[in-house]
């Protein structure tokens, strides 16, 4: 049971799809290896066959190409924030201009997560930001409240900060409806 919003950059519903796959694999002892089931989850989203996997790779092609990283946040406090704002997938990929990273973000990775800042870069934001400045503003009052990294997930519209370990956690005052999580993570 969860309650991940829809339009959020998150997966929900890509999460959901591969679950459920997962779910249906061991339920009917089907025995289908993790290979064969991200085959089947790429079949119903291009970033389906991401949550068979469940922990943190490197994704090339439609992201179904996977690469093992060494990435852990354990400790690390996450704030995110989801505006009433709904991003369009096909909206986002219509507008953007993706580029090639001065740094490849395989190397970013392994950097400090406080060096992230200006070369992790979502593509997305500089499409989805002006036609939402919402969700910029979002991202920029996480960096004022102290965020060592904040970026929009996905396509949008959700924002995310990454804390401290032995950071308070803000309180993020929005105007509009806004969804809100707080939390550590354990991985």
């Amino acid at each position: 049971y969860k309650h991940i919003p829809s339009g959020a950059g998150l997966g929900g519903g890509s999460s959901d799809a591969a679950f459920m796959l997962k779910l249906l694999n061991g339920h009917f002892h089907l025995n289908l290896s993790e290979e064969q089931l991200e085959i089947y989850a790429a079949t119903l989203g291009a970033d389906c066959a991401f949550f068979i996997k469940n922990k943190p790779v490197y994704a090339e092609g439609i992201g179904n190409i996977f690469s093992p990283i060494e990435l852990s946040l354990k400790g690390y406090q996450i704030m995110i924030v989801k505006p009433d704002v709904f991003v369009s997938t096909r909206e986002a990929f219509a507008n953007i201009h993706p580029h090639h990273p001065e740094y490849p973000i395989k190397e970013v990775i392994r950097r400090p997560v406080a060096e992230w800042k200006d070369i992790l870069i979502n593509d997305f934001e500089a499409s989805v930001f002006p036609q939402h400045p919402v969700i910029g503003e979002i991202k920029q009052e996480l960096y004022n409240q102290g965020a060592i990294y904040a970026s929009m997930s996905g396509s949008g519209s959700s924002v995310f900060g990454l804390f401290a370990p032995d950071a308070a956690l803000p309180e993020i005052n929005r105007k509009s409806n806004s969804f809100c999580f707080k939390g550590t993570l354990g991985q």
